[in-house]
């Protein structure tokens, strides 16, 4: 048997209502909100000042889908003048919480430029110090809240990049995980939220890095989005349904907050990039292919897997990709305006990237 450990220093709280926790966990200390522009039309951010009441330092609400280096760089030697006394907390889906976290690390320069180019080499910038951060997702799905990952986004260069910011002190502090919080989400982004966590689990098991601890917590999770999706999608106001989402999202946040994430991903970076598709659609609507990769590749991932539908089930993606018809997504690259050739090539170039690398099967084509 080989050796394992796993390690989150996150802080959870979870629960319908448990936002009023806030004042709780800031125990005194100044703080600023980083969210979303709809948060004060939804009354969310009200309830937050309220909340906060005269520990508040400030807001910052005009964070966008997909952080951009752009946004981060123009932000982030300003926050730092007025906030570094603070704690962070952040409101919001994953692109809320992944902008918040580019904060936390200070660098002696005083300029995200800093970051930015030690990332460029793939490298940790030195933190000379840091920020903590209180996690509150409104999605059910980014998994962010217990990660110490921050996906940053250049598009504004002649070639497109994407960054992945990943440091001790980027992980929050704690998470606060209020299932309320999602009940005003259209249904595509509900859907899609809960397809990205959908993926976190089924990577953190196909995963050269997956542990007892991480299986258990993934095939939970990966069992409550396929069982209530389909419900939650016809009941979005039901408390039990919304409830179930956040707790997969949850536990399969903390699954790959040890393993990260594989093959999937890194096929979803250029969907994203190239096609325009938001992430959790982008990391999920592969996943039938890559348990087709999966399956028959180690014993003990199989088995693993197999949890999942029961081990009588001849054909599991089969089942997946039901289940995706069922949502109302398409399995099929050239749905998503993608030829035959061009996903042959994605695929190959997704099994080189750092997230492709810690896949378990070997590459075949499929096409």
């Amino acid at each position: 048997m080989k050796t394992w450990s796993y390690h989150n220093p996150v802080a959870v709280t979870f629960g319908w209502g448990s936002l009023s926790q806030l004042p709780k966990l800031l125990k005194g200390r100044r703080a600023v909100v980083v969210t979303f522009p709809q948060a004060k039309d939804t009354g969310l951010l009200a309830t937050l000042l309220a909340l906060i009441g005269s520990q508040l330092a400030g807001v910052i609400d005009d964070v966008q889908p997909n952080p951009e280096l752009s946004w981060v760089t123009r932000h982030y030697a300003e926050f730092w003048e007025k906030y570094s006394d603070c704690v962070v907390v952040a409101v919001g889906g994953g692109s809320v919480l992944d902008s918040a976290k580019m904060f936390l690390p200070g660098v002696a320069s005083g300029q995200f430029q800093e970051i930015h180019a030690a990332l460029a080499k793939s490298e940790a910038p030195a933190v000379t110090h840091a920020l903590r951060m209180i996690a509150v997702p409104t999605t059910a799905g980014t998994g962010s809240e217990v990660t110490p990952w921050a996906t940053l986004w250049d598009r504004t260069s002649a070639v497109h990049k994407k960054y992945s910011l990943h440091l001790e002190q980027t992980w929050p502090e704690a998470a606060l995980v209020d299932p309320q919080l999602t009940l005003s989400l259209p249904h595509v982004v509900t859907r899609d939220s809960n397809l990205d966590a959908l993926s976190h689990a089924l990577e953190a098991i196909w995963n050269v890095n997956a542990n007892p601890v991480s299986d258990a917590m993934a095939v939970q999770a990966a069992q409550i989005v396929i069982q209530n999706l389909p419900s939650l999608l016809e009941n979005p106001q039901s408390e039990l349904f919304r409830t179930l989402a956040s707790r997969a999202s949850l536990l399969a946040g903390l699954a790959f907050s040890n393993t990260k994430t594989a093959l999937a991903h890194n096929i979803s970076y250029e969907m994203t990039l190239k096609h325009g598709l938001t992430h959790g659609l982008a990391c999920s609507f592969t996943l039938p292919m890559v348990w087709r990769l999966a399956q028959g590749k180690l014993a003990d991932r199989d088995s693993v897997l197999n949890q999942i539908y029961g081990d009588k089930l001849i054909n599991p993606a089969e089942e997946l990709e039901k289940f995706f018809e069922k949502v109302g997504v398409s399995c099929n690259f050239k749905d998503y305006g993608v030829t035959e050739h061009e996903a042959s090539q994605m695929l190959e170039r997704a099994m080189q990237g750092p997230r492709g690398k810690n896949f378990i099967g070997a590459y075949r084509n499929t096409f």
